[in-house]
């Protein structure tokens, strides 16, 4: 007791001591108009820090003494640095921040270990805050970053299945893997671990009012701070605290193509709930009938987000989550003829047509538990049905001496399951093919074929095609038609996924003397399978397809169903994969940023990674029964339904690898700066490797990992009227392994070609540009010039077989890579002052080729944009945007010859040259749509 009397006093004593040992920074920060500023962050040493409120007011309290490192900043303004001293006093101070064109001065978190400006950083870092996000109609996340530099984004099939990459590391990024060598982040993780056929992280990503910024990085240092993603990384940044409660709606409604109707709503709400608590949730759901003309809807469903930050004198700790519900779908081709100007065909608009089936709702059996009689639901109009439910935990903490700690976790359940259509390519009734796929020839339906619509069970018409094996076209019998003396070759895409997910990247980082060390640990976990099943369809061939009930009705024969009632046929026939895997993905990573000098800074990274792929594919058989599974002979459409053998191939491979990057910074003023950077980074293969390309045969080696080197030289700067950045690059892509989707017309099979490695370069040019003449009137000028080569590249012919003795390989080295343009560009003009807003743009793709055979050109294409804003009161607003103003048919994509089962690496200069009135498929941009916003902020 009399030792507790001692000590008290001295415990009381040094307690006043440390509180007394504090400070207490206060402040107010506005813009050269005297407007006060919300949101700028305020911090000190990377480990105090404050954020501004809606007066433009902050506090920091219980500051050590001592002296620190002083940094003020937000997205559209220059930031501040400096170094205050604290003494036990309060210090109060005003401060003016000036508009930063390019948010040069504004602090990135992508593609560095440490927090830093993007003029200071030497890395090609590009930013669309909350602003530029607003002013781009809302079609999914690829039609956004084609605002961003550089950046090549295909969005013509819609909100999912789009295509982005940069600097011409695109080879394997095509078709139905367009996110290949690029990460998809959102708040500094991955939206996805993993990537195969038909799953792409664009599939779970959507922006909306709890989107604070996008930032953007091509290439560089993605090599060390990325997982498996070297191409870039688009990290799509949250909303977080501010210091009010209060919040934002926004109502929205859209008109697309021939008058389809769009209607979405948005929210926001959160701020400060006192003691250091905040929270922030919101989120979206829309109902859209979609850009192309469709019998359903094409996009509905959305998403909620949340975050809540409990902040402290060291740091923060932030629990998040999001759950995504989703109904979306992708556009297939449109058919043209005219191979040096294409044409829509056979009655289709490259504007409207959206030539895919239209909704039913079928029952086909599941061809992994037939005797358990199990059936899949199948309806075209629920195309990808997308969930991702995802929570994580973020915190950062000040450990004292210069250390702090910095650890994102991230939890998630995903599932995609596909309810679609896949090719819609002409198919001729003289074409044996039409007949073949009803059971794969078993049995081959000869003599008078019955088309009836499906919905009103008319008959449309009825044909002879016994005379097609020798030569002769097939006979109508009655006044009977079908559209265009076709019908539509597709099938039935269904395609079940799931994943289970865990992500983490842990960083430690020690700042002493010139020095600035980030190391750490990345790792992610994901369980996947997925399920795909393919039946073939009839319907007709012409704008807004119908389903065809088939039948074989031979005089003195009994009636054999050629389909079921709803048009599908061939039961599970046409594709099988089931499979599973377990990905393992690990890294440790170390990153020194040295300044030299004042003005001469240095940063060298290494990441070695280590990704572990574990799974098996089932190989399968077509169930075998007289009559097939209803045992009844005159259904023809369920004798070939493919079924697990009980077998399966495993791998259980491992890709062990280390990158590295390293710039250099050299500051010219303190508003200019160039920089110069070598990387080395690699990309291990993606799932689709497995399930793709070893279907019914052992997985006996493993994939080659790509290699992908890169060199950049850069200039930026800002200015008070004019800001703006180069970048010179030249990048090298290694070890691309190309495979063709093929079908074989004698067997009914569906194949992919041997895998042939090969290797691209491309050298160009980057800039991004702000004028600004006068004081409300702004130009903005970003894009690319390159020159994009297949150095070293073969492709496999197979001849339309799968029989190996008449293949062949083609030499392509030399010719230009296909689907990159030499130049794009977007042009901006904005004005605003006061109460009004208003913009316009012209978006510009160049040339590109079709096929790296450099047979088929897809000719250049401009799009105009445009918006008029209005702020009615200090809490209401409205907007309206215009897309594609002039309507533009400009052609994104191609897909090959319009024949089932076609690439477009078969369209050969020879195959044009003895075929130039065939007709081919591409893939359009999407067509003018208008959009109206009303805002309400409370």
């Amino acid at each position: 007791m009399n030792t507790l009397k001692f000590f008290m006093p001295l415990l009381i004593l040094a307690n006043t001591l440390i509180i007394s040992a504090q400070s207490t920074f206060n402040g107010i920060i506005k813009d050269s108009n005297n407007t006060p500023i919300e949101g700028v962050n305020i911090i000190l040493n990377s480990s105090l820090y404050s954020v501004s409120n809606a007066q433009g007011a902050f506090t920091i309290k219980n500051i050590p003494n001592g002296t620190y490192a002083f940094n003020i900043s937000h997205i559209g303004y220059k930031s501040i640095h400096d170094t205050l001293t604290f003494n036990s006093t309060t210090k109060t101070q005003s401060y003016v921040l000036t508009t930063d064109l390019l948010n040069l001065h504004t602090v990135v978190v992508t593609g560095t270990f440490s927090p830093r400006t993007a003029l200071e950083s030497n890395t090609a870092v590009s930013t669309l805050n909350t602003k530029e996000i607003q002013q781009v109609y809302p079609q999914g996340t690829a039609n956004l970053l084609q605002n961003i530099t550089g950046t090549y984004t295909d969005a013509s099939a819609g909100e999912v299945f789009t295509r982005v990459y940069t600097r011409g590391v695109s080879a394997a990024a095509e078709d139905d893997m367009g996110w290949y060598y690029v990460s998809l982040q959102e708040d500094g993780l991955p939206v996805s671990l993993v990537q195969h056929s038909y799953y792409g992280s664009d599939l779970f990503n959507r922006t909306d009012l709890t989107t604070q910024r996008v930032e953007a990085l091509r290439g560089g240092s993605a090599s060390i701070t990325a997982m498996n993603a070297p191409g870039g990384v688009y990290n799509f940044i949250s909303k977080t605290n501010t210091e009010a409660l209060g919040g934002e709606i926004q109502i929205q409604t859209g008109v697309q193509g021939e008058g389809n109707l769009m209607y979405r709503v948005d929210g926001i709400y959160g701020g400060d709930l006192g003691n250091n608590w905040s929270i922030n949730f919101g989120g979206h759901y829309r109902h859209d009938e979609g850009a192309r003309n469709t019998d359903f809807t094409f996009n509905k469903g959305g998403q909620l987000k949340f975050n809540v930050i409990k902040e402290n004198s060291r740091g923060y700790f932030k629990l998040y989550g999001k759950y995504l519900n989703d109904y979306t779908n992708r556009y297939t081709g449109v058919a043209a003829t005219n191979w040096d100007n294409p044409k829509a065909a056979f009655g289709q608009n490259f504007n409207y047509t959206a030539l895919m089936m239209p909704g039913f709702s079928a029952q086909i059996p599941d061809g992994r538990y037939l005797s358990e009689g199990k059936t899949n639901s199948f309806d075209p109009s629920k195309g990808a049905h997308v969930k991702d439910l995802a929570v994580g935990f973020d915190f950062f903490q000040y450990l004292g001496n210069q250390w702090t700690i910095k650890n994102n976790v991230k939890f998630s359940s995903k599932r995609a399951n596909w309810q679609t259509s896949i090719s819609n390519a002409f198919v001729s009734i003289s074409d044996p093919t039409a007949y073949y796929l009803i059971s794969n020839g078993n049995p081959f339906p000869v003599g008078q074929i019955v088309f009836r619509d499906a919905n009103s069970g008319n008959e449309l018409a009825r044909i002879d095609n016994s005379g097609i094996f020798s030569g002769n076209p097939s006979e109508y019998l009655t006044n009977g038609r079908l559209p265009n003396d076709a019908i539509m070759g597709t099938s039935t895409w269904y395609k079940d996924n799931d994943a289970n997910e865990i992500m983490q990247q842990l960083t430690l980082r020690k700042a002493w003397d010139k020095h600035d060390l980030n190391m750490g640990l990345a790792s992610g976990f994901s369980d996947t399978s997925v399920f795909t099943q393919g039946s073939f369809a009839f319907s007709t061939y012409e704008n807004n397809p119908r389903m065809l009930q088939v039948t074989l009705e031979n005089p003195n024969e009994a009636v054999v169903a050629l389909s079921d009632r709803f048009g599908v046929s061939n039961y599970g026939g046409l594709f099988f994969t089931n499979s599973s895997a377990k990905v393992t993905q690990l890294a440790a990573f170390a990153n020194d940023h040295w300044t030299i000098t004042d003005k001469l800074k240095l940063d060298l990274g290494l990441r070695y990674e280590s990704i572990t792929h574990k799974g098996s594919n089932d190989r399968f058989a077509p169930f075998t029964q007289v009559g097939g599974l209803d045992g009844n002979e005159n259904t023809a459409y369920d004798n070939n339904i493919l079924q697990p053998t009980g077998a399966q191939d495993d791998f259980n491979f491992t890709y062990n690898y280390l990158s590295y990057s390293g710039g250099i910074n050299y500051e010219v003023t303190e508003d200019a700066a160039a920089f110069a950077r070598v990387s080395k980074g690699h990309k291990a293969p993606e799932l689709n490797y497995y399930f793709n390309n070893f279907s019914n045969v052992p997985i006996n080696k493993k994939g080659e990992v790509q290699d992908i080197n890169q060199i950049e030289l850069g200039f930026k700067s800002s200015f008070k009227t004019i800001s703006f950045t180069t970048t010179l690059f030249w990048s090298e892509l290694k070890n691309i392994g190309v495979s063709n989707f093929e079908f074989d017309e004698e067997t009914s099979n569906i194949f992919y070609t041997p895998i042939q490695f090969n290797t691209s370069r491309t050298v160009g040019l980057e800039w991004e540009s702000v004028y600004a003449p006068f004081e409300h009137f702004a130009f903005r000028f970003n894009g690319v010039i390159q020159n994009p080569k297949a150095t070293n590249w073969k492709v496999y012919d197979a001849a339309g077989t799968v029989d190996t003795g008449d293949d062949s390989i083609t030499d392509y080295s030399g010719n230009t890579l296909a689907f990159n343009p030499k130049l794009m560009f977007n042009l901006n003009a904005e004005y605003n002052k006061n109460k009004v807003s208003s913009f316009i743009k012209w978006q510009y793709m160049g040339t590109r080729e079709g096929n790296v055979a450099n047979a088929f050109q897809l000719n250049p294409y401009s799009i105009f944009s445009a918006g008029f804003g209005y702020q009615f009161t200090t809490n209401i607003s409205a907007n309206v945007l215009a897309t594609n103003l002039f309507n533009s048919d400009g052609l994104a994509n191609f897909l090959g010859a319009n024949t089932f089962g076609a690439n477009a690496n078969g369209a050969t200069p020879e195959y044009i040259e003895a075929n130039p009135d065939a007709s081919f498929v591409v893939v359009p941009v999407l067509p003018r749509a208008m959009l109206l916003q009303l805002n309400y902020s409370f």
